[in-house]
């Protein structure tokens, strides 16, 4: 069984209490933080749940969770598990389908970021490879918002030969590069059945990744004094393209 995990964050929090609230061990609370309402409900419901309420002074807050940005809670769980990859079958077989590929997203920040975009522009399930890749710590939980317990986040062994898999599916895969045969994404059909590739920002997709897809898209961007802008931090860019995929998809089903 993994050791459990300290998470910390209202909104973490909150997320997990609601979403597999057996998970919780124990609520560590900063004293003088019981009487926001927030934290009141966040600590009725551990109560609830058989999880156990500790005063804890806010330097030891710092030092269970490693971080000053706890805001008064730390929740002691089990930590957050993978989905299992079998659930890809049951997501491609809808009519319609939206997943974000991350391949080699390994900065936490950056990878709680893209769920919580993820979550907001309505994709229905994160796969990333197994190696290389970013682990669903309480850092990725805090700056997802909570974002990392509400939608399937699936690590696949070979993402190359996912790709494959879901193409045969019927899943259009769309990757992000400045690659000279790439096209504004705006001009691309993002509807239907749609995967979208974001690559790391030092090297982007690797090359199997890049040859397994069926179309490369980028952000158009405007020159400005400063100069042209070469690239964007993965989780701005992966914001501003599911923001196209979602106006896309909202615009047509206006239409119908």
């Amino acid at each position: 069984m993994a050791k459990p995990s300290y998470f910390y964050g209202i909104h973490a929090i909150e997320a997990l209490l609601e979403h597999r609230p057996l998970d919780g061990l124990s609520l560590f609370v900063q004293p003088g933080r019981e009487s926001d309402v927030q934290i009141q409900t966040i600590i009725e419901t551990a109560k609830n749940n058989g999880i156990s309420i500790q005063p804890t002074q806010k330097d030891k807050l710092t030092q269970l969770c490693g971080s000053p940005q706890h805001q008064g809670l730390v929740l002691n769980a089990r930590p957050l598990a993978f989905a299992d990859e079998g659930l890809l079958d049951t997501i491609t077989e809808r009519k319609q389908c939206l997943l974000l590929i991350l391949d080699q997203i390994t900065d936490a920040h950056n990878f709680g970021a893209c769920l919580r975009t993820a979550v907001a522009m309505g994709v229905d399930a994160v796969i990333c490879p197994k190696h290389h890749a970013a682990s669903l710590t309480p850092t990725v939980a805090k700056v997802s918002v909570g974002a990392a317990e509400m939608m399937p986040i699936i690590s696949v062994t070979n993402l190359a030969r996912t790709l494959t898999q879901i193409k045969k599916s019927g899943v259009f895969v769309f990757g992000t590069a400045l690659n000279a045969d790439a096209k504004p994404i705006h001009q691309a059909n993002l509807q239907g059945k749609t995967a979208l590739v974001m690559g790391s920002e030092g090297d982007g997709m690797r090359r199997l990744t890049l040859e397994r897809c069926d179309e490369l898209v980028y952000i158009p961007m405007s020159g400005n004094e400063y100069g042209n802008l070469q690239s964007l931090n993965v989780s701005v860019a992966t914001g501003m393209a599911l923001y196209e995929v979602n106006r896309q998809r909202t615009l047509a089903a206006a239409q119908e």
